[in-house]
């Protein structure tokens, strides 16, 4: 049988596929305007996963001796690791650490020290903790083992994150599901300076304040978390400067860290498995939040809190539901 060419059937199924491949350009551009590509995973980090033993809540950097500290949960398990920046084990330590919550790493011209803060319940809880990089301890805030009260400054309750500035000056946010609910700032030698915040979900109050950072121009940023929302202080006096809503209807913020040149904010979101990278304001007013790229982990990972490299632009999660820490490099 003779079989004839169509040159015009195959035309028209030639532009029907350029339409459609036009659609399809479409929608994807539509999907991803306004968003930029900014990290990629590392999955070289850390060489030796096997080392997580237990729930990972909490990651710091030394980005000065390039360490990286991970804090995790478990019974009779290393609460803190330690790791080079490159993802070699190095050691661990567990001495005084019950239920480490946040970290911190403070380096001054003198050394380099590390703050947790643990919301355990026995003998070392409810307390905020200064340590060597081995592993001593070195200063102790709160009452070990005595859950406080919001009238006495130094008598946390769960507190959950920490940040302290070159100067010495901490910041501290109390009230990981405890009875307090407030940022409280503390002199090099922890005296209070100011202290604001009662349970509620008004101005400059908090329901579950979760994580602190403070930015280049003097204001202190807070994850309230149970208001879904991140509210933003004057790091002097204290004052109310402003507040994010609308970027965290599906989950509230779980930790705040602004990335090494400041411009932008990423924010983990534990429920729905999301780090949002949002826009950083100038100097002025907070504005509204604006989303320039998330980045979606896979489901049940749960990031708990993160931190930055502030030398390299490298970032770091915690994660509890998959126990591990998973490092993002900038593109």
């Amino acid at each position: 049988a003779a079989v004839f060419f169509d040159p015009t059937f195959m035309e028209f199924n030639y532009y029907i596929f350029i339409l459609y491949s036009q659609v399809l350009k479409a929608k994807n551009f539509s999907h991803w305007k306004g968003e930029q590509q900014m990290y990629k995973l590392d999955i070289g980090w850390p060489k030796a996963p096997e080392y997580f033993t237990g729930q990972t809540f909490c990651v710091a950097v030394d980005s000065l001796h390039g360490l990286v500290y991970v804090g995790q949960r478990g019974d009779n398990v290393p609460k803190v690791l330690v790791f080079s920046e490159e993802g070699y084990f190095l050691h661990s330590w567990n001495d005084t650490v019950e239920m480490p919550h946040g970290i911190f790493v403070w380096n001054t011209a003198t050394g380099s020290s590390v703050w947790i803060t643990d919301v355990g319940t026995g003998k070392y809880g409810h307390t905020v903790k200064q340590y060597s990089p081995l592993g001593k301890l070195l200063q102790v805030l709160g009452t070990p083992g005595n859950a406080g009260s919001s009238l006495i400054p130094l008598q946390f309750d769960q507190p959950a994150d920490i940040f302290v500035e070159e100067t010495g000056e901490i910041y501290v946010v109390d009230g990981d599901g405890g009875m307090n609910n407030r940022l409280l700032k503390l002199s090099d030698d922890y005296k209070e300076l100011w202290l604001t915040g009662t349970n509620g979900s008004g101005i400059g109050q908090f329901k579950i304040p979760h994580s602190v950072t403070v930015d280049a121009v003097g204001r202190v940023w807070v994850a309230d978390r149970g208001n879904k929302r991140i509210q933003v202080f004057d790091k002097v006096t204290g004052e109310w400067l402003g507040s994010w809503n609308g970027c965290f209807s599906e989950d509230g913020p779980y930790s705040v860290r602004f990335t090494a040149d400041y411009k932008y904010l990423i924010v983990a979101q534990l429920n729905i498995n999301r780090l949002a990278i949002l826009a950083a304001p100038p100097v002025g007013s907070i504005g509204d939040c604006a989303i320039v790229h998330s980045i979606q982990l896979a489901d049940e990972t749960k990031p708990h809190l993160v931190d930055v490299d502030m030398r390299s632009g490298a970032v770091y999660v915690a994660e509890i539901g998959a126990q591990q820490v998973q490092k993002y490099v900038p593109l």
